[in-house]
């Protein structure tokens, strides 16, 4: 009869053990429920936190950040050139090559309101580039690769003329892109530009790749593919200066694009490259280290 209790005794002993171990497992699992969703909770308030952040500090700065005398600048749109860097000039665009990642360091421009108005079609005719002495990428380096062929100064901004729109297919235009982002985040920002060019008569566009070393290649020419691209506008005229620049990663992408806002001494320092060096140096400081997201359309 003893050893019978005994028995007894240890499998209610094993069966309270086991039924523990659930409920401690299950718990676990509710909890790791929990905090997956506060997780993407506090993702989802950082994100609006910081879009207010961007907000309040562009009120603060608004006042000095254009309160500017405009004058006459040829070229405005022009970076400051490096060493041996040359430039190449098309008929609505200027670039600067890198014969390395076989691509443009920039492409720079001015996009008026009239230009916006389109007129010709898209060619969708890539060509290589007879500028570049040293020869641009070709089809065979993009073909099955999985990226599509980018455009930096993007083929509805040259619309109004027919060779800005042929040339704007030159492969020295074009950067490695994966599908979702050139047809997702990046012509999202392309066609605001354009509304941004419409509201404000006119702007200045310096766009390209951030290139680095170690990049991942692409074709018998090794066309590096950027890992983030960036575009940098300045609206130069009165009653409101105003510029803004953008460093968005090359991937798909459902965030806004207030999210990827920067002032342009951030894309400055993150692609070596000083952007509208002709402004007088006292606007030029103030102008880049300044973002006014409040200035700007976002509709």
């Amino acid at each position: 009869m003893k050893k019978i209790l005994l028995i007894l005794g240890i499998l209610l002993f094993v069966i309270s053990i086991i039924a523990i171990v659930v409920i401690v497992r299950n718990n676990k699992f509710i909890d790791d429920e929990k905090i997956e969703l506060i997780d993407e909770k506090n993702d989802r308030d950082r994100e609006s936190k910081l879009l207010e952040t961007k907000k309040i500090l562009a009120k603060k700065t608004e006042i000095n950040c254009t309160n500017f005398k405009v004058i006459e600048i040829p070229k405005l749109e022009i970076p400051k050139l490096k060493k041996r860097e040359i430039v190449v000039n098309h008929k609505a665009f200027s670039l600067s090559y890198n014969e390395f990642h076989e691509q443009a360091n920039w492409v720079a421009y001015e996009l008026t309101e009239q230009e916006t108005y389109a007129k010709n079609s898209r060619t969708n005719k890539f060509l290589e580039d007879y500028k570049i002495k040293t020869n641009t990428a070709t089809k065979s380096d993009y073909y099955k690769s999985g990226f599509d062929r980018g455009h930096l100064a993007p083929a509805g901004d040259m619309a109004w003329s027919k060779i800005s729109m042929l040339e704007s297919f030159y492969y020295s235009n074009i950067s490695p892109q994966k599908p979702q982002f050139n047809r997702g985040i990046w012509k999202k920002l392309e066609t605001l530009v354009r509304i941004w060019a419409i509201e404000n008569q006119s702007v200045y566009i310096v766009t390209g790749p951030v290139l680095t070393e170690k990049l991942e290649k692409i074709g018998e020419n090794e066309v590096s593919v950027p890992n983030f691209f960036y575009k940098v506008i300045l609206d130069y005229r009165t009653p409101e200066i105003k510029a803004i620049g953008f460093v968005i990663p090359n991937k798909k992408l459902k965030q806004p694009l207030q999210n990827f806002a920067v002032s342009i001494d951030s894309v400055e320092k993150i692609t070596n490259i000083d952007f509208f060096p002709l402004l007088p140096d006292e606007q030029e400081i103030i102008i880049e280290k300044c973002l006014n997201l409040n200035y700007w359309s976002w509709n």
